[in-house]
């Protein structure tokens, strides 16, 4: 049975809401796409213009052993050689967003697409389903702006701050040039190591984002290079053991699994202060059951039914969206343990 007309007003309210985050997600994603397209030419340039400049300046450094060339000559190559290094390298960096956010946008496009599908078909009355589906559309539509939220205070507070420090620095080294080379030389060397640390954040948040071996390698070999990133980052001590039979799953199945092992790890320790954290995947031929355990501080998980867990409430909401289980057991001061169970044949 169908719900009766009094109650179809807020599943239309959902549909618009998702129809107007779909043709939103579909404009950032061509906007993205000819940038992309735009970076990679520009990319493509730069590389021919720093293997010209640094041909040139190979051929200079020779000439001056020789004393047929000017200091003025030889400090202009290697400001022009500097700068098409930092082009290049910053180009690079944007291409490799660019992907990444390509790649976000696909995803979630599919996503939208997928429960606006689901928010057209009728709604069988029982438990009251479609509250619990426009909760759980609510939810992930949360957990998509938080995220971006903290992203871009993350970008805010290093890369971009770092890239302003680049221009201040660079200057410094441009007019120590004709005072102290020897100083200049060590300036240039420091914007070269925070150029190369700046870079290496811009690629975790990347990342973080959408991890492109998650496409070409699987869900294996990408949670166990994310648990030791993570490791090195926050210095817990973090272990993977993936069992059954390892394979790759269908596409949106392994991009939930490594969110949702994202999520629980950040919860220990963000939130449980753990000092270790355990995963557990076992793969066998019909299902896939994850299980984190960490020795953090605990809660009470009455707090979950109080709504004030987005992450992990998500997380339940997308399992048995897909026909699984979810169980939680945490105690104050004993740990958290997450176990989820999902229907999961290869693709």
């Amino acid at each position: 049975m169908a719900f009766p007309d009094e109650q179809a007003g807020p599943t239309e309210d959902a549909q618009k809401s998702i129809q107007a985050e779909l043709d939103e997600a579909s404009r950032a994603l061509r906007e993205v796409t000819l940038m992309l397209e735009q970076s990679q030419v520009e990319v493509s340039k730069l590389s021919q213009r720093n293997a010209a400049i640094t041909a040139h300046l190979q051929q200079i450094q020779s000439q001056s052993k020789g004393g047929n060339v000017s200091l003025e000559e030889l400090r202009m190559a290697y400001e022009s050689a500097i700068d098409a290094q930092q082009r290049l390298l910053v180009m690079r960096g944007q291409l490799e967003k660019l992907q990444g956010d390509q790649s976000h946008l696909q995803q979630y496009r599919v996503l939208l697409e997928k429960v606006l599908g689901l928010l057209s078909q009728p709604v069988e009355i029982g438990g009251g389903v479609s509250k619990s589906a426009v909760a759980s559309i609510e939810s992930i539509i949360q957990a998509q702006e938080s995220e971006r939220q903290r992203l871009s205070r993350q970008m805010h507070d290093g890369p971009a701050q770092a890239l302003s420090n680049f221009i201040l620095q660079t200057e410094i080294a441009m007019r120590l040039m004709d005072v102290d080379n020897a100083q200049a030389r060590e300036e240039l060397n420091n914007l070269k190591s925070s150029a190369m640390s700046t870079f290496q954040k811009v690629r975790n948040f990347i990342f973080e984002l959408r991890p492109m071996m998650l496409d070409d390698l699987g869900l294996s070999p990408t949670i166990k290079r994310y648990a030791e990133t993570f490791k090195e980052q926050t210095g817990m001590d973090v272990s993977v053991v993936i069992s059954g039979q390892e394979r790759r799953l269908e596409s949106f199945m392994e991009v939930m699994i490594f969110r949702a092992l994202q999520e629980l790890l950040g919860n220990a320790a963000r939130h449980s202060q753990a000092s270790s954290v355990k995963a557990m995947i076992d793969m066998n031929e019909n299902s896939v059951k994850v299980t984190v355990d960490d020795n953090g501080k605990g809660f009470d998980p009455e707090v979950l039914q109080q709504g004030n867990s987005l992450g992990v409430n998500l997380i339940r909401d997308r399992v048995e969206m897909l026909g699984g289980t979810f169980e939680l057991d945490s105690t104050v001061g004993k740990g958290t343990k997450v176990i989820f169970t999902i229907p999961a044949k290869s693709p």
